[in-house]
């Protein structure tokens, strides 16, 4: 069976993803890939960060008792490591050997103030000039801008649901224009700004948007959508595919949780993973073209 349609058509690997005996995944919320191709995957279990190879063998794991509430991970070019910790209102930085280098908020303490980082916060994105992006967005429904060193610069969006404001600023990311795509899940939308928090443009009529995962190699959108549905855009908002049909399904390829991450290897295979109780994560291998 195949899903989605011409040069983004694919076919599910059943049973990729092997961990070691007696572990089980908890809710799987983040999913990354490295420059070797190398799948991170960022659950809520006991062992949050399980890092396989693209075969789906099992390699590492990190953060056993230190990493306490997954939700968003990124790697950068660096081949630095960030998650986002939404319960323990944190942003930790690893480098590529798994040492933590940089932690932005305060482990376990959420802002004083009402729109002070961080509150319940969803994910990260590094842009090309190393400043950080951070979706805050359960509590305070923000997006909070740092220099690459961690200093705050610039936060914006408040709660409601006109252009700049967030029901849910879910996750945050950077396309090759620069542009800051926020899926502000709870308002079916994904709002686009500039790097200086300007009101660019918006995607509207999706099913509670997730995350989102831009192919280096190309000008495309692809958007886990909590109501059981993957979908691919082009960058100028035109649906070009999608699968799942908003129905709860145990069948391979479709979703059962909601797709909640979604990420792709130098490939163009992609990993999506589904929240809940012992989650799934599923890889569609891309096909060739005919």
């Amino acid at each position: 069976m195949t899903f989605g349609e011409g040069k983004y058509t694919y076919k599910v690997a059943e049973g990729w993803g092997k961990l070691p005996a007696g572990w089980e995944w908890g809710w799987i919320p983040a999913i990354a890939c490295d420059a070797q191709d190398r799948v991170f995957v960022y659950s809520r279990s006991a062992h949050p960060l399980v890092i396989f190879d693209r075969d789906g063998n099992f390699l590492d794991s990190w953060g056993e008792g230190f990493l306490k509430d997954a939700h968003g991970i990124m790697i950068d070019a660096d081949q630095n490591v960030y998650c986002t910790e939404r319960d323990n209102h944190c942003v930790y930085k690893f480098n590529k050997d798994g040492q933590l280098t940089m932690t932005l908020g305060t482990p376990g303490k959420p802002g004083e103030r009402e729109g002070d980082p961080f509150n319940r916060p969803t994910d990260l994105a590094v842009a090309a000039t190393g400043e950080l992006f951070v979706s805050d967005g359960y509590v305070n429904s923000r997006v909070h801008k740092y220099s690459p060193e961690g200093k705050l610069l610039l936060s914006w969006g408040e709660k409601g649901g006109g252009a700049g404001q967030f029901d849910l600023s879910h996750c945050v990311r950077l396309d090759r224009r620069g542009r800051v795509w926020v899926c502000d899940r709870g308002n079916n939308r994904i709002q686009i700004f500039d790097t200086a928090g300007n009101f660019l443009t918006q995607m509207e009529g999706l099913r509670h948007p997730n995350q989102i995962y831009f192919d280096p190699k190309d000008d495309v959108a692809y958007i886990s959508e909590l109501d059981s549905q993957v979908s691919i855009f082009t960058l100028a908002g035109e649906l070009i595919t999608q699968w799942g049909g908003c129905r709860r399904s145990e069948t391979p390829g479709e979703f059962l949780g909601g797709a909640h991450a979604i990420c792709g290897d130098s490939r163009g295979d992609l990993y999506v993973g589904e929240v809940f109780v012992n989650g799934r994560l599923q890889k569609f291998i891309r096909q060739p073209q005919v």
